[in-house]
């Protein structure tokens, strides 16, 4: 099966069958969004609860230390993975801090 190129979730026949499990990673859905979650890491408090929520995985947990312009290091960050948000907002709504704004994906 190597160098065959698998179809694009959007090239799959309607109630088309998915036989191979765990094949999400292999189709790019993030070309769904109309607004995009910008994480503001100066706000976050790495509470995760934008990465529980997340539907798609699409929340990512980086082990990166950070330092805040107020000084407060973190031991790690976290970012959005385009690749695959499809833009739904959950991310947004869960913040408890309001450290995450949706803005209008351009292209």
């Amino acid at each position: 099966m190597q160098g065959k190129q698998l179809p694009k979730w959007n090239e799959i026949p309607p109630g088309g069958a998915i036989l191979e499990p765990g094949n999400s990673v292999k189709r790019p859905t993030g070309d769904w969004r109309t607004f995009r979650p910008i994480i503001d890491k100066e706000k976050c408090v790495r509470c995760l609860l934008c990465w529980v929520y997340c539907p798609d995985a699409a929340i990512k947990i980086i082990d990166e230390p950070y330092r805040t312009a107020s000084g407060k290091e973190w031991k790690f960050s976290v970012e959005v993975d385009y690749t695959f948000c499809k833009g739904c907002g959950i991310c947004v709504e869960e913040c408890p801090v309001k450290a995450i704004e949706f803005v209008e994906e351009v292209k």
